[in-house]
């Protein structure tokens, strides 16, 4: 093939592999859910993946029928879509490769940059859905900060195993600076590291991980109540509804609810709800703590889409209300007010349980038989990353260009969520 890859080329590319598989931090600690490229492409890209199942039980002695009390499971999905399609094409004059192959420089920059935006996406999705949040008055300090988030979780019945915990570079390196002097001893391997390395590592039951970036929230201070009448705290969650063309999937991690005014309301915002507290998943006692929540846009005037649902199951509720009841309606009238847990801009800090946020590697069907030099390797996660070359006579240029595809989901926001410090009342 007249554009076939060099022996040079193969080793760069085997090399840029090996480099993009260490850089991808973030990628490591989420669940992966691999497609099937045709099934994809009939469904438009999009695939329908499951929710965790909430089990209730009853009190039985043996003898004794129960007939009346069987229950049917509500199997909730959210949808999920390869949406990222990422590509980093250059090019190279027949002078400048001599160099460029025998220093191994070649596609280093395409590899970083595709890194960084797999890592970004799951960074946003994270930043922008988780729904746990803990806001903390003043700048990141000790261990009883990351202590909360351990507490929220624990406290609404998420997993133990397999929490992580991604903090801006400042707030990481305050957390580091603490270990450093609270743990300061010669030879104590904890406070060396940190006082050596700035590393923190294992804290609280999350494994943490400093962010060159990271995402920032504004301040929010909008004078703001919501409705809290029985259709608005009793969310109903369905599997599907019922259109014009038959059953569709639907996705119950938001709710559209009314306010008073959404009037500097921004996506992202983050609020609790006088009145409104949150419930362990299992269990379903309340915690006696107030339910966090998540502006996810902003519809109208008075509307606004948020995240999670308020699933109350007040009255008679059905059997999904009780398997998925996430909300104690502890004492609210006609209207409650909203407290905004943001009222400071600041960096976004993610923690999440693994199987909160999923990444799903696509691939491209790139014919290899059209002129086109092409490679394609995949890394331990699946992310394939394709290579293609082309040769222009009349410049003497050579077309390069690097690709990926996937897709990030958040499958349970109650599963993931975000630190704040300097949140000053």
């Amino acid at each position: 093939m007249a554009n076939a890859f060099s022996k040079e080329e193969r080793v760069a590319f085997e090399d840029l592999l090996e480099g993009f598989n260490d850089a991808l931090v973030l990628s490591r600690n989420v669940s992966i859910y691999r497609t099937e490229s045709q099934m994809m492409e009939r469904a438009r890209n999009t695939i329908w993946r499951p929710q965790p199942y909430i089990a209730t039980s009853i009190s039985s002695t043996p003898g004794t029928s129960i007939a009346s009390d069987y229950q049917d499971f509500t199997q909730l999905a959210v949808p999920a879509t390869l949406g990222f399609s990422k590509t980093v094409p250059w090019t190279m004059t027949t002078l400048e490769l001599r160099d460029a192959l025998q220093e191994g420089r070649l596609g280093d920059a395409a590899k970083q940059r595709l890194a960084s935006d797999i890592n970004v996406a799951i960074m946003n999705v994270a930043a922008n859905q988780g729904t746990l949040v803990v806001p903390i008055n003043g700048a990141a300090g000790d261990y009883d900060d990351v202590a909360l988030c351990d507490s929220i979780m624990n406290e609404q019945g998420v997993p133990t195993e397999n929490r992580y915990m991604a903090l801006s570079s400042r707030d990481y390196n305050g957390l580091a600076g603490n270990l450093a002097v609270a743990t300061r001893s010669f030879g104590n391997n904890k406070s060396d590291k940190a006082y050596e390395r700035s590393y923190v590592g294992m804290v609280a039951g999350f494994e943490t991980y400093k962010l060159d970036y990271a995402n920032r929230i504004t301040a929010q201070t909008a004078t703001v109540t919501i409705a809290t009448n029985g259709a608005q705290v009793r969310y109903v969650p369905a599997a599907t509804s019922n259109s014009v063309g038959g059953q569709i999937n639907v996705d119950n991690r938001y709710q559209t609810v009314t306010v008073s005014t959404t009037s500097g309301v921004n996506a992202g915002d983050c609020f609790t709800i006088a009145g409104i507290e949150a419930v362990h998943h299992i269990t379903k006692q309340s915690t006696g703590q107030l339910k966090t929540f998540r502006v996810i846009s902003v519809d109208s005037g008075t509307t606004m889409t948020i995240s999670p649902p308020m699933i109350g199951a007040n009255s008679s509720p059905t059997d999904a209300e009780l398997q998925y009841k996430n909300i104690n309606v502890a004492s609210v009238s006609g209207t409650a007010s909203i407290t905004w847990l943001n009222i400071d801009a600041a960096p976004i800090n993610v923690f999440w349980q693994r199987d909160a946020l999923e990444l799903l590697p696509g691939r491209y069907a790139v014919p290899t038989d059209a002129g086109t030099a092409v490679m394609r390797a995949s890394t331990d996660q699946g992310i394939e990353l394709v290579m293609q070359k082309f040769y222009d006579i009349d410049s003497m240029t050579i077309k390069y260009r690097l690709d990926t595809l996937f897709g990030v989901v958040n499958k349970q926001p109650e599963m993931s969520g975000i630190l704040l410090f300097n949140q000053v009342p």
